[in-house]
C-alpha cells in the first residue's frame, strides 16, 4: 500500500532526512509517489517514494546501478543518487503498520522524447545511448534483478491471461496473433539468447532530449534481467510509436546501438516479434486495469499509440523488417531480390501436375499469413481480398491453438468414441433449422458433395440430378458431373445424361433482368421444364443442388423467391433439395448465417466445405432424419479421417470465433459499406457495369457497354494485375471472366475496404 503524501510533508521529510529547504510539485507516477523539489538556488531533485510492495533489495539495485553508471564512460546521462544525512542511499520511513522507502536523485534537465518531434538524429542518439549503456553493464550485476515481473518482453506470453479484458474483438484478435506469432518464432530461441541486466523501460516518457539528440535516460524502476535484445525492442517500440514512417525510427535506432555494442543476426531477426511483445504487454495491461476501473491516467497513457502501432505492424511483412535491421547492422540478406522462381517452378512443372495453375503473371511464393493479410518471401505485404477457404482469417490464434493442442494429444479415426465428434455435430446442427440433424464428416466439399448426391439416390431410388448452368461443385468424379463450368469447357467430357442444366439465375444478363419483378419465378420455370421431361420419360430428380449464391456462375445472389418455387417444384417430383453452402455458409452473407435462409427455404441436404474448418480438410453433410435412415442399407460408411479428433477441435474453434467475435454481424455492416464503395465508383467509371453480393460475397462485373454489355476482358486481367502491384489480391470469376470475385477472409475491415476502393479508383482512372 502506498500512502498519500503530500508536496509539503516531502518537503518536511527532505529538511528532515536530507537537511534540504525545497518546494516540492507532485509528478504523475506508474507504482510510486514522485516529486520535483527545488531549492532556492534552482537546484533540483526528483524524490521518488515506494510502498512497502517494493523489496528493499530491489530498491538497492536500482541504487547501485546509478553508481555503477555514474562511474562508466556514460556518466551525466543518468540521475546520480543524493544520500541522506546518515549517508543512506534510501531513506526508511516507518509508519504504525508499514515502512515506506524515499529515494532522492539528482534532476536531469531535458524534454520527454514524446513532447518533441522525432527525427533521425534523435533515434541515433537513443540507440547510440542505450548500446553505450548496455556495455557498461557488462560487468555489472545484482541477485534482485533476477525477478518475474509482466514488463519483461521474455514473458510475454503471460499477456494472455489479460486477453479477456479486451472488449474489442479485433483489437483482442490482434493481440492474440502476435503473442502466437511470438510463442513460435521467439520461444524457441529464448534460451539461447545473450541475457543481461536491463534498463528494460526506455520508453518515450524516460528518454529526454536537449538540442534534437537524447540528453538522458530515468526511471530505473522496471530493471530486470533478461535478454539483452528486449532492450533493444523496448525503445524501439517506443521510438516507432509517432513515428511518421515506424520501420524508418527502430532502423535508425538499432544501426546506432549496433555500432556501438554489437548485436548478432539471431537478435536483430527477432526484434520484430519482440517488438510486438512489449505492444501486447501494454495493451494487455492498459485492458486488465479498465477491466479493474483505474482512474489513474497514467495507466492508458501509451494504449492508443500501442494499438495504432500493432495494427500498422501487422501490415509489415515481417521478413521487410528483417532485411531493414540486418542491412542497418551489415549482416547478410534474408531477402534476394535479384533471385526469381525458375528452380522452384521447373521442379513444380516437372512433378506437379501441369494442369494446376499459378495465380498472376508474375508468380507470388506466399510464406506467411496474419489474418487477412499474406506475406511474400520478397518482403511485400498483400491484403487478401478473394481467400474464402481462411473463414475467420489466416493463422488466427483460437483455431491455431486448436489444432496444435488436439494435434499434440490425439489424432485417429472415428471408430473410436471421442466427444469432440458429438459436441461439434450438436454445435453445428444448433445454427441450422430443427429438420437437419444428422451430420456426416468428410475432408473437403467436393467430398461433402459426392457424398450428398449417393445420399439422395438412395432416398429417392433416382439418379437424374439438376444443376445449374455454369455451376461449379468440386472435383470428385460425382462433383465434376454436376459441374458444367468443368464439363463444358476446355478439357471437358460433355453433359452426362444424367445430368441437366437449368438456367443460371443471373438478373443483370440473362433473359430475366433486376427491373423484372417476376424474375425469380420466370428462372424457377426451367426447373419445372427439366422436371416434366424428365416425367416424361418415366423418370423424376433425384437432386436439385444448387450454391445458395452463385460463386463461378459469377458472384450472382439468387433472384427473390427462386429457390422457395425451385424447392416446391423439386419435392413435388419426389427430389431432394441440396443447398450448396462451401463458399456462403457460416455468416459470411452477413444478412443470415445461411445463404439458404436468404431465400426462407430449408433443405433437405445441406453441404458445407473447407471454411468451417478455416481450410483445414474439413467438410460435412447435414441432412435429415428421414434421409439418413434411407442411407443406412447395411453399407457402412466409414471415412478414415472424415470427423477425426483434430478437425473437430478446429470446426469447434472456427465456430465459436464467428460467434464470440460477431463475424457475421461484421460480415454484413463491412459487406454494405464495401458495396456502397463499390456502386460509388461504378457512378464514376462506367467499365464497371454491376454491383451484387451479401456481406462478403461480392462481385463487380466488368464490361466495355452497358448496352451491349460485352465483357471487358482482357481489361479486367489488366486491373487484377495492377490491384496486386498494389497489394491487394483479387481474381475474376463468371462465364465470361469478367467479374471481379471479392470473398475476403471475415476479419477484412473498413480501413482495408477504404484502402481497396481508393487504389481501385486510381486503376480505374488510368486505364
Amino acid at each position: 500500500m502506498l500512502y498519500t503524501f503530500s508536496a509539503a510533508g516531502v518537503e518536511n521529510l527532505l529538511r528532515d532526512h536530507y537537511g534540504l529547504t525545497v518546494t516540492a510539485k507532485e509528478l504523475e507516477g506508474y507504482e510510486e509517489a514522485n516529486f520535483l523539489v527545488k531549492d532556492e538556488q534552482g537546484n533540483a531533485w526528483i524524490c521518488k517514494i515506494a510502498g512497502d510492495d517494493h523489496a528493499p533489495a530491489f530498491l538497492d539495485a536500482q541504487v547501485r546501478i546509478l553508481d555503477h553508471l555514474a562511474a562508466s564512460e556514460v556518466k551525466g546521462y543518468f540521475p546520480q543518487v543524493v544520500k541522506n544525512t546518515k549517508k543512506e542511499a534510501v531513506t526508511h520511513l516507518i509508519f504504525p503498520e508499514e515502512i515506506h522507502y524515499l529515494r532522492l536523485y539528482t534532476w536531469l534537465e531535458g524534454q520527454p522524447v514524446v513532447t518533441v518531434t522525432g527525427t533521425r538524429d534523435i533515434y541515433a542518439s537513443w540507440g547510440s545511448l542505450l548500446g553505450k549503456m548496455d556495455k557498461a553493464l557488462e560487468d555489472f550485476s545484482h541477485p534482485a534483478m533476477h525477478r518475474e515481473i509482466r514488463w519483461d518482453v521474455a514473458r510475454a506470453l503471460d499477456a494472455r491471461d489479460q486477453l479477456h479484458c479486451i472488449k474489442d474483438p479485433e483489437k483482442k484478435r490482434l493481440a492474440a496473433y502476435f503473442l502466437l506469432q511470438f510463442e513460435m518464432e521467439v520461444l524457441p530461441h529464448l534460451h539461447r539468447l545473450r541475457k543481461a541486466y536491463t534498463h528494460n523501460d526506455a520508453n518515450d516518457y524516460n528518454i529526454l532530449v536537449r538540442d534534437n539528440i537524447v540528453s538522458g535516460l530515468i526511471d530505473f524502476g522496471d530493471m530486470v534481467y533478461t535478454v539483452l535484445a528486449n532492450n533493444v525492442a523496448i525503445a524501439c517500440t517506443y521510438a516507432m510509436l509517432e513515428a511518421t514512417d515506424p520501420m524508418e525510427a527502430a532502423v535508425a535506432l538499432v544501426a546506432a546501438y549496433h555500432q556501438v555494442y554489437p548485436l548478432t543476426e539471431t537478435e536483430t531477426d527477432l526484434l520484430y516479434y519482440l517488438i510486438a511483445g512489449r505492444l501486447c504487454i501494454s495493451v494487455t495491461t492498459s485492458a486488465e486495469k479498465a477491466a479493474a476501473g483505474s482512474d489513474n491516467d497514467f495507466h492508458f497513457i501509451t494504449e492508443n499509440g500501442a494499438w495504432k502501432l500493432l495494427t500498422k505492424l501487422i501490415t509489415i511483412n515481417p521478413l521487410a523488417m528483417q532485411q531493414a535491421f540486418r542491412t542497418a547492422c551489415g549482416f547478410a540478406p534474408v531477402i534476394d531480390n535479384a533471385a526469381d522462381y525458375t528452380p522452384l517452378l521447373a521442379d513444380r512443372k516437372a512433378h506437379i501436375g501441369r494442369n494446376l495453375s499459378i495465380s498472376y503473371k508474375q508468380p507470388l511464393k506466399i510464406v506467411r499469413g496474419a489474418l487477412q493479410y499474406l506475406y511474400d518471401d520478397k518482403g511485400r505485404t498483400f491484403i487478401d481480398c478473394v481467400n474464402n477457404p481462411s473463414h475467420v482469417g489466416h493463422c488466427h490464434p483460437v483455431v491455431v491453438k486448436a489444432i496444435q493442442q488436439q494435434a499434440a494429444r490425439l489424432n485417429t479415426n472415428t471408430r473410436y468414441l471421442h466427444d469432440h465428434l458429438v459436441d461439434y455435430a450438436n454445435r453445428l446442427i444448433a445454427t441450422l433449422p430443427p429438420s437437419l440433424e444428422v451430420c456426416y464428416f468428410t475432408n473437403s466439399g467436393s467430398e461433402a458433395n459426392d457424398l450428398a448426391i449417393r445420399m439422395s439416390r438412395h432416398y429417392t431410388r433416382q439418379k437424374d440430378v439438376i444443376v445449374l448452368d455454369h455451376a461449379y461443385h468440386g472435383t470428385s468424379t460425382v462433383a465434376m458431373e454436376l459441374s458444367p463450368y468443368k464439363f463444358d469447357g476446355k478439357g471437358g467430357f460433355g453433359k452426362p445424361s444424367h445430368t441437366h442444366k437449368a438456367l443460371n439465375p443471373d438478373m443483370f444478363r440473362g433473359p430475366y433482368r433486376a427491373d423484372d419483378p417476376q424474375a425469380g419465378e420466370k428462372y424457377a420455370a426451367d426447373v419445372d421444364r427439366i422436371i416434366a421431361e424428365l416425367k416424361g420419360e418415366g423418370k423424376g430428380p433425384s437432386a436439385y443442388i444448387c450454391e445458395t449464391l452463385l460463386g463461378v456462375g459469377g458472384q450472382i445472389p439468387l433472384p427473390p423467391g427462386y429457390l422457395k418455387a425451385v424447392y416446391a417444384s423439386v419435392k413435388a417430383a419426389g427430389g431432394v433439395c441440396i443447398a450448396d453452402e462451401v463458399q456462403v455458409g457460416f455468416g459470411r452473407v452477413g444478412d443470415a448465417f445461411w445463404g439458404f435462409e436468404l431465400q426462407e427455404v430449408t433443405p433437405d441436404i445441406v453441404v458445407l466445405g473447407k471454411p468451417i474448418g478455416n481450410g483445414h480438410p474439413l467438410a460435412a453433410v447435414v441432412t435429415t432424419r428421414a434421409i439418413a435412415d434411407a442411407f443406412n442399407n447395411g453399407m457402412e460408411y466409414f471415412n478414415t479421417f472424415g470427423g477425426n479428433p483434430v478437425s473437430m477441435a478446429t470446426g469447434l474453434a472456427v465456430l465459436q470465433v464467428i460467434q464470440e467475435e460477431g463475424l457475421q454481424e461484421h460480415a454484413r455492416v463491412t459487406g454494405n459499406y464495401f458495396m456502397e464503395g463499390l456502386r460509388k465508383l461504378k457512378e464514376k467509371h462506367a467499365i464497371i457495369g454491376d454491383v451484387r453480393g451479401h456481406g462478403f460475397f461480392i462481385g463487380a462485373e466488368l464490361v466495355r457497354d452497358r448496352t451491349t454489355l460485352e465483357p471487358a476482358v482482357p481489361e479486367i486481367d489488366v486491373i487484377v494485375e495492377a490491384m496486386k502491384q498494389r497489394g491487394f489480391l483479387l481474381s475474376t470469376d463468371g462465364p465470361l471472366h469478367n467479374v471481379l470475385k471479392i470473398k475476403p477472409p471475415m476479419v477484412f475491415n473498413k480501413e482495408n475496404t477504404d484502402s481497396l476502393l481508393a487504389h481501385l479508383d486510381e486503376v480505374l482512372s488510368s486505364m
